[in-house]
């Protein structure tokens, strides 16, 4: 109970809007920071009226879209180098295939679903700088993507904080919960998909594809 209300006087406190904007920025090229996780439990403690729940959702979304632009301009400035270093067959080298496979088949679109994939987002907007994606395009739908992982990720701990009103601790677990289930669906079906493009003849793939 003393770290729960050690919790809530955090949350409550107005420099939690300034931490979460850290936490936000520093996530965007440093993925070991826990971004989500901080906005979902500032959701769940909005459902009782502090923090603000708006104010969680835009400096969530504005300390996303900050940290995005520092991971783009890192692989601006040299990145396709230290992309291209990266050991073959490893996890991360996977990822940034993946993500240049992404850039090249739906432009920014790759930018929201990767929000949603483990490792996905830095991954993606570092490969955005190092291939020169066009720095307008890529705040536009950057801020679409930032816009809407703010939103997604205080909802859900609203939401979890409201069927739990009267124990945080349980609507944190909730809000954490229905964010791993989300990012578990959007893992399996990206992977079944990825499965069931590399099963078809490669004379019924896309030039994309085949390359």
């Amino acid at each position: 109970m003393d770290l729960l209300d050690l919790l809530h006087q955090t949350v409550s406190s107005p420099w939690v809007y300034l931490a979460i904007f850290a936490i936000a920025v520093l996530d965007g090229f440093f993925p070991i920071v826990p971004s989500e996780t901080a906005v979902i439990t500032a959701g769940v403690f909005a459902a009782s009226g502090t923090p603000y729940l708006p104010a969680v959702i835009v400096v969530a979304a504005a300390g996303a879209l900050v940290g995005d632009h520092v991971s783009y301009a890192i692989g601006r400035a040299g990145g396709s180098r230290l992309l291209d270093r990266l050991p073959a067959g490893g996890k991360r080298r996977a990822g940034v295939e993946w993500a240049r496979r992404g850039i090249t088949l739906r432009g920014g679109l790759i930018l929201t679903v990767a929000r949603y994939v483990p490792g996905g987002r830095t991954a993606v907007t570092l490969t955005m700088g190092a291939v020169g994606y066009p720095r307008r395009r890529f705040t536009a739908f950057d801020a679409l993507a930032a816009g809407s992982w703010g939103l997604y990720s205080a909802l859900v701990g609203y939401l979890g904080g409201l069927a739990f009103e009267q124990d945080p601790l349980r609507g944190l677990l909730l809000g954490l919960g229905l964010a791993l289930t989300v990012t578990v669906v959007v893992e399996a079906v990206r992977v079944l998909r990825h499965r069931a493009k590399r099963g078809r003849p490669a004379s019924e793939r896309s030039p994309e594809a085949v390359r």
